[in-house]
C-alpha cells in the first residue's frame, strides 16, 4: 500500500470559513467556529483520512492588517503555517469577492507560494448566482495561477469531498504523520480552553471578543472515568470581570454549562468543569499567555 501524508494550510481573511472547513474535513470539532471574526489564534491542526492519504490541516488565523502585538503574532502564525505546508488553499467568500484583504493575501502568495501547490476554494457559494461565481473564479485566476479551483460550501458540505479527494492525491508519498485515530495534535488542555473561549465569544459577542483568554490550569483524571477540569478566564479590567460573571453569576453559569456539555460530547465521558475569572491588565503583553495559546511572543514585535 502506497501511503501519502502532508500538511495543508488553509489561509484567507477572518471569517472566510477556514475553521468550518477544517471541522467538516476532519469530521469533528477541532477548531472553534463563531460568527465573530478572528476567533482562531493558534495553528490548530486537524487530521483527516482520505483513502490511503493522511491530510493534516493547518487552520491558520485569518490574515488581516495587524494593529497590536497579538494581531501581529496571529498574522505571523498564519503566514508561518502557509510556509510550512505542502499545499496551500486560499479561501475566498463568494459574496464578498476580491476585497482589499484578499488582494493583499494574493500579493503575499507571490512570494510564499513559490514551489508549492496553491489551490483556490470559493466558499459560501449558496450566497451568489452562478454567473457571479464564474466571473470571480476567472478574476482570481487572472491574479494568481492556482493549481485548481473549487466551489464549496464548508457549512453545508457542498464540494468538500471533491476538494478532500484532490488534496489527498496531491500530497507527497510517505508514511502517515499521526496515528490513524488521532484528529488533532493540540493538547487536550488547549482544545478544552478553546471550547470555553468559543462559548464566551458567542455569549459576549457585543463586549469582549478580544480582551479575554482562557487557560486550562488543571486536568485531573478521576477513578470513575470522568475528568475534573479547572480553567481560568483572564480579562483585562475589573469591569470585564463583571460582564463575564453576569448578574448573580448567571452568565458564567450558562457559559460553563455550554462548555461542559460540548467537552463531554467531544471526550465521550463526564466532565466536571470549574471556571474562575481573573483580572490581568497586561495579559496581551505577557509571553507566557502567548505560548499558552500556541503563538510566538517574538512574532508580535
Amino acid at each position: 500500500m502506497t501511503t501519502r501524508a502532508g500538511f495543508v494550510a488553509l489561509i484567507g481573511e477572518p471569517n472566510a470559513g477556514k475553521s468550518t472547513l477544517t471541522n467538516r474535513m476532519v469530521g469533528a470539532k477541532v477548531s472553534i467556529v463563531t460568527h465573530k471574526v478572528q476567533t482562531t489564534r493558534a495553528r490548530i491542526r486537524g487530521v483527516a483520512m482520505e483513502g490511503d492519504a493522511q491530510i493534516v490541516f493547518v487552520d491558520t488565523p485569518g490574515l488581516f492588517k495587524p494593529r497590536r502585538r497579538l494581531d501581529r503574532a496571529m498574522v505571523a502564525a498564519a503566514w508561518g503555517g502557509a510556509a510550512d505546508a505542502d499545499i496551500i488553499v486560499l479561501l475566498v467568500e463568494a459574496h464578498r469577492g476580491i476585497t482589499e484583504g484578499v488582494a493583499r493575501i494574493i500579493e503575499g502568495l507571490a512570494d510564499i507560494g513559490k514551489g508549492r501547490t496553491v489551490a483556490l476554494a470559493i466558499n459560501k457559494i449558496d450566497r451568489v448566482k452562478s454567473e457571479v461565481l464564474l466571473k470571480l473564479a476567472a478574476d482570481l485566476n487572472q491574479k494568481y495561477e492556482f493549481a485548481n479551483t473549487f466551489m464549496i460550501s464548508a457549512e453545508r458540505g457542498h464540494g468538500v469531498d471533491h476538494l478532500r479527494e484532490w488534496l489527498a492525491a496531491e500530497l507527497p508519498e510517505g508514511p502517515w504523520l499521526y496515528p490513524e485515530d488521532q484528529i488533532a495534535d493540540l493538547p487536550l488542555r488547549m482544545i478544552a480552553a478553546e471550547m470555553t473561549r468559543e462559548k464566551l465569544t458567542l455569549r459576549l459577542h457585543q463586549e469582549l471578543p478580544y480582551q479575554l483568554t482562557v487557560e486550562t490550569e488543571n486536568w485531573e483524571e478521576r477513578k470513575d472515568g470522568s475528568a475534573k477540569i479547572d480553567q481560568i478566564i483572564y480579562v483585562m479590567r475589573d469591569g470585564h470581570k463583571g460582564i463575564v460573571l453576569g448578574n448573580r453569576g448567571e452568565t458564567i453559569k450558562a457559559i460553563s454549562k455550554a462548555a461542559r456539555e460540548e467537552l463531554e460530547e467531544f471526550l465521550g465521558r463526564r466532565v466536571h468543569l470549574f471556571l474562575q475569572v481573573k483580572v490581568r491588565e497586561n495579559w496581551m503583553e505577557e509571553s507566557e499567555r502567548f505560548s499558552q495559546i500556541g503563538l510566538d511572543f517574538k512574532d508580535g514585535n
